[in-house]
């Protein structure tokens, strides 16, 4: 499968937009049930108004939720983004933490954005990160049997290398985006369809 997979995508990495691990870390927090081309929409003139930390920990929440307000749960996601800056701005000198532990101190962040985090811009294999194209994958291929993300992501991690742990996110995404989507997976076109455990034979996964 890994073969497969690194074949249709030798180049994997993140669709969304960042200069840097802050960047990077809202990006993702803005991303949850949100498309990345709608947070590449939003992200520029947030970062124009606030660059970094240090300048977001003095911004006003209703300014902030008016900018990111198209990514959908704007209260919740401002007042995350804005108690993450001003921990990375008191606490971290204005720097992304490069550890799951102490990420995972920053409010709105679980394990996924912390591991697309550490690996997209550190180079960190900590973990596997779980969103819905990864679980839907992993299951339809019989890797995991788990709904819980964090289960399923210790399944995977027993499965891949570690090496490929950030690397198989990717390519796990933008498999699920391509080809085998949520409503209706393209099995014809499935390089992986071999190694898929279909219900029946010669019908697609629901």
């Amino acid at each position: 499968m890994l073969e497969v997979l690194s074949a249709r995508y030798p180049m994997p990495e993140t669709m969304l937009a960042y200069k840097n691990p802050w960047q990077l870390l809202v990006a993702v927090i803005l991303s949850a049930q949100c498309t990345d081309a709608r947070v590449n929409m939003v992200t520029p003139e947030l970062f124009r108004r606030w660059p970094g930390p240090e300048e977001l920990a003095d911004a006003g929440i209703e300014e902030l939720e008016e900018v990111i307000r198209s990514c959908g749960f704007y209260h919740n996601k401002a007042k995350n983004i804005l108690a993450c800056a001003k921990m990375a701005h008191n606490l971290h000198n204005d720097h992304v933490p490069q550890t799951m532990d102490e990420l995972l101190k920053f409010p709105g962040v679980a394990r996924k954005t912390a591991n697309v985090v550490l690996f997209a811009g550190f180079g960190i294999n900590a973990g596997v990160a779980v969103d819905t194209h990864v679980k839907r994958v992993s299951h339809r291929l019989g890797l995991t049997g788990h709904t819980d993300p964090v289960l399923v992501e210790k399944d995977l991690m027993a499965i891949f290398p570690r090496e490929e742990w950030g690397n198989i996110n990717h390519r796990m995404v933008w498999f699920g985006r391509d080809v085998c989507k949520a409503r209706k997976p393209d099995c014809p076109a499935c390089e992986l369809e071999r190694f898929c455990p279909k219900k029946e034979p010669g019908k697609s996964r629901n």
